[in-house]
């Protein structure tokens, strides 16, 4: 009976280990995926509106008459994820509160993204940025 308990014992801790490694492993290529994504978002932003600073040009993004809605939203999921506290009023002044069922990326500025963007800028916690920061 011993041997039993301590072979199901062991078969418990090594499944364990493999689903925390796959689980740390996810973790990494997702949190790096979402920092090479915002540095393109970066790239993109400070090449277009010639500013250094990524932040500034993000919001440059955003004021543009002529970027798309996609490209806003995409601007205000890149400055959340930089959680810069000088991008805060700028999305607070576009956020209204009222977050419908189905949000097009496409077709108006999604209050959902920036409902998650004022809120990793607000509490300042990002699990995911200290991957690729």
């Amino acid at each position: 009976m011993k041997k039993l308990i301590t072979k199901y014992r062991n078969w418990f801790f090594y499944w364990a280990a493999v689903g925390v490694g796959f689980f740390i492993l996810f973790f990494l290529v997702t949190s790096s995926w979402i920092g090479v994504s915002v540095k393109e978002k970066c790239l993109i932003a400070t090449a277009r509106y010639e500013k250094e600073d990524c932040v500034f040009a993000l919001m440059d993004q955003l004021q543009d008459e002529n970027t798309t809605y996609r490209e806003k939203n995409y601007a205000i999921w890149a400055l959340g994820q930089l959680g810069d506290d000088r991008a805060l009023s700028i999305l607070e002044n576009m956020y209204t509160g009222i977050i419908p069922d189905r949000e097009p990326y496409d077709d108006g500025i999604s209050q959902y993204e920036l409902k998650k963007a004022i809120k990793l800028i607000d509490d300042g916690f990002n699990a995911t940025a200290f991957v690729w920061r």
